[in-house]
């Protein structure tokens, strides 16, 4: 029994997702009998002011941490997580803007398969980048491309401006806060031109919205 309840704290430690009770059942070859024992067994050791609680819900098991700590655990990984989105909004704007028009789905694969959701969504709410069109390929996909915003904070005139994507690249590597995709009045910015003017250009001198996150049309 202390090896199967092993077994099942390992498993759901490593999924970090829900996990159906009949899987478990099912893979590792135990009765309804075996599996409550262990699923007690579990509950038994992370409740009380542990900092993870086993959660059971639906017939399916998730480990999950305690509520009383959210504060704690927010003040030491938001930054984390707010560095780490940061440079995939960065690294996304970079591949739309010399891609463009491209998909979601071309633009994971540049990716290495890995999710641009968060990404999109961001950079659309910023209004950095917009639906352009469909692909002619079955579903359609929304091709996204660049918009007078973010040609603004670059600095550019039009995208054909961009510097070399691989000195991009290398600019993009040294940004580590929001202030690249702020509004700015001469700082903030990505690539300089020194010869732009803003007042020169009505059309580009919108501000970034502020709206909540909007859905991704796929």
């Amino acid at each position: 029994m202390e090896k199967l309840t092993n077994i099942i704290e390992a498993i759901l430690f490593a999924s970090g997702e829900a996990v159906e009770v009949d899987i478990f059942r099912e893979k590792l070859q135990v009765s309804k009998i075996e599996m409550d024992k262990a699923i007690r067994k579990l509950e038994n050791k992370y409740s009380g002011d542990n900092g993870i609680y086993l959660l059971h819900f639906n017939h399916k098991l998730q480990m999950a941490t305690n509520p009383e700590y959210k504060d704690a655990i927010a003040s030491v990984l938001t930054p984390i997580r707010e560095k780490e989105f940061t440079a995939t909004i960065l690294e996304c704007a970079a591949i739309i803007a010399y891609k463009q028009p491209i998909t979601r789905t071309d633009l994971e694969k540049i990716r290495n398969g890995r999710s641009s959701d968060y990404a999109i969504t961001t950079l659309m709410t910023l209004d950095m980048i917009e639906p352009v069109g469909r692909k002619d390929t079955p579903g359609k996909p929304v091709l996204y491309g660049t918009t007078d915003s973010f040609l603004k904070r670059f600095k550019l005139r039009s995208i054909n401006e961009l510097p070399d994507y691989e000195e991009f690249l290398r600019k993009l590597a040294d940004i580590h806060s929001w202030e690249a995709l702020k509004p700015a009045d001469d700082e903030g910015y990505l690539y300089e031109k020194e010869e732009y003017n803003p007042e020169e250009d009505a059309d580009l001198t919108q501000d970034i919205p502020t709206d909540e996150t909007s859905e991704i049309e796929e």
